[in-house]
């Protein structure tokens, strides 16, 4: 049986008696249980120089963690530059934040290719090699290039644009024809997946396998890629054993504080400005002033930990809401009440799962987002017998799935307050209803689901050059 290789810029621990991860990492370190194989990736250090062999390796069981260190040229121009100041904006269709370098997309190709020189002398013939996400755009090429002829798959976690935007980046070209290197690419949404196909059927002069009857596979750069949607997924009874744990669920209530005595929405996001916070807190202060009854008896709860603290622009946002926060705070509390609680720090999942049950909504609104976890986790999290209600971004991949929850448009602030208004005083018969539905749709696309589709579809993708004749651009 193949193993597997995964690459992703960082790696999760996997050491026995570790916290649990969750979401990607919890995925692919049961997928490597299963089949064995490697883990590689980034060890998150910033060393002198950037390693081209691996510097570290920890073995457990059938599973083998890899990593490299970064030299702080090669980490400011592939992480800090290209990948968040230029893919990331752009992915999340916020191409006024996105600033471009030649030199840091050099680096960016680089460091793909550093990763692939170390990579490559752990790599066995009949390995299987998943890629993860932006940071990894250029890898397939790179191990092609050193003569790698295994079947390489890429996932995409963010959204992926329509052409027009993805144009935008002035290295549009070179990124497209990298990727046509792999042989299956995957996306979150049916959206995500257009959004590639129209580029390489419009600007690469692509062309659709006849071979393929679902459309899905393309001709390009004398090679052929399959493309699908695998929405991610989440363990949905994992979840819910969190959020009932009687010893999770006491010190959720300890942590809430006076806050059980309110209607509780809860909102809990990575510190970033494609999560919409800025418009959630102006909605949130719509609803407090069109519904003067919710004053003093309902509270919300924002947990957004910080990310990428060494890039200016987050460093922008954490300011921004601070203030945001402390103005609507000012407008409406009261000696015994305070509207906005705004936590700038992270907890485990063992505190947040019985928080997303105890929530009587949860108020997910990004302006863009690949999947969302979190509105998935909500949900898994909740009571069958009285659950809380989804507000849910219909820019959000998830959206395509849980469309039983309440979809919003997070631009329209007047929308979102009267969403919350229908969500708080929602029956409990129309509760019950709608959570059932996405129930049942997260338990039919789990997290088990979404890696075992994309590896198996990885193991039957096709290798090698398209026939003769085919357009390749």
């Amino acid at each position: 049986m193949s193993r597997l290789v995964v690459v992703s810029n960082r790696v999760a621990p996997i050491n026995e008696g570790q916290a649990s991860a969750g979401g990607l990492a919890a995925g692919v370190l049961d997928a490597l249980r299963q089949k064995g194989g490697v883990w590689f990736g980034w060890s998150g250090e910033i060393a002198a120089s950037t390693s081209t062999t691996i510097k570290a390796r920890q073995t457990n069981g059938a599973i083998t963690l890899c990593t490299v260190d970064l030299s702080r040229r090669d980490y400011d121009e592939f992480y800090r530059g290209f990948a968040n100041d230029t893919l990331w904006p752009v992915l999340h269709y916020q191409t006024s934040l996105s600033r471009f370098d030649w030199n840091e997309f050099a680096g960016y190709r680089r460091v793909n290719e550093i990763f692939a020189r170390a990579l490559l002398p752990e790599i066995e013939p009949d390995d299987l090699i998943w890629a993860h996400d932006y940071h990894m755009l250029c890898l397939a090429e790179s191990l092609r290039e050193a003569g790698c002829a295994n079947r390489i798959g890429l996932f995409v976690h963010t959204p992926f644009p329509a052409p027009p935007v993805f144009m935008t980046i002035p290295a549009h070209a070179e990124l497209i024809q990298a990727m046509c290197q792999y042989d299956l690419i995957g996306f979150q949404t049916e959206t995500d997946r257009e959004g590639f196909s129209d580029y390489v059927l419009r600007h690469c002069d692509g062309t659709r396998s006849l071979d393929d009857p679902t459309g899905q596979t393309l001709h390009a750069y004398s090679r052929m890629v399959r493309t699908g949607v695998y929405p991610i997924g989440v363990n949905v009874d994992e979840v819910r054993a969190q959020a009932s744990a009687p010893t999770n669920q006491r010190n959720a209530v300890r942590l809430m504080g006076d806050l059980r005595h309110s209607q509780l929405i809860l909102s809990v996001d990575r510190l970033d400005y494609s999560k919409g916070l800025k418009q959630r807190f102006h909605a949130f202060e719509q609803f407090l002033e069109d519904v003067p009854a919710a004053r003093g008896g309902v509270a919300f709860l924002q947990i957004a930990p910080p990310s990428r603290g060494d890039i200016q622009t987050y460093r922008e946002i954490r300011r921004e809401l601070e203030a945001e926060a402390g103005r609507i705070n000012g407008r409406f509390a009261e000696i015994d009440w305070m509207p906005l609680r705004y936590l700038n720090r992270s907890f485990p999942r063992s505190a947040l799962m019985p928080l997303y049950a105890l929530a009587d909504v949860g108020l997910v609104t990004p302006l863009r987002d690949g999947m969302n976890l979190v509105a998935k986790e909500y949900v898994a999290a909740q009571n069958p017998e009285d659950p809380g209600v989804l507000v849910l971004s219909q820019f959000a991949g998830a959206a395509c799935e849980l469309d039983a929850a309440l979809l919003i448009n997070p631009y329209d602030t007047v929308g979102v307050a009267m969403t919350l208004d229908r969500g708080l005083s929602m029956r409990l018969e129309e509760r019950q209803e709608r959570h059932a539905a996405m129930m049942a749709v997260m338990r039919r696309n789990s997290l088990d689901a979404w890696r075992d589709r994309f590896t198996g579809d990885l193991a039957a993708a096709r290798l090698g050059s398209p026939s003769a004749g085919i357009p390749t651009g």
